[in-house]
């Protein structure tokens, strides 16, 4: 029985916990919105931390509409599980931006 609560303690430590905010903005207000999503989130990750004794990771995706990317943005798409090409995501972004304003501008 020892054994298990071990188990479960050191399984809620580690940093498998993330919190991943994805946001498209206006080019310009890239870098600020990385910093209000770090800012608006740190009240919930304390919450958490608090309430089931882990400490998530936050990971704020933010990406301008034509593609730009803050300094730190390669470090926190590595966080995330997976293959991501900054590239790929940047690709996606802009297309996804040119049916917007294709469908508005027609």
């Amino acid at each position: 029985m020892n054994n298990n609560n071990n188990n479960n303690n050191n399984n809620n430590n580690n940093n498998n916990n993330k919190l991943i905010d994805v946001a498209i903005s206006r080019d310009e207000n890239a870098i600020k919105t990385e910093a209000e999503k770090i800012l608006k989130y740190k009240d919930l990750t304390i919450e958490i931390q608090r309430m089931w004794n882990v400490k998530p990771k936050l990971i704020p995706v933010i990406i301008g509409a034509t593609g730009t990317i803050s300094k730190s943005f390669r470090k926190y798409v590595s966080n995330i599980p997976g293959n991501h090409k900054v590239k790929e995501l940047q690709k996606t972004d802009i297309l996804g931006t040119a049916h917007i304003l294709r469908k508005v501008l027609m």
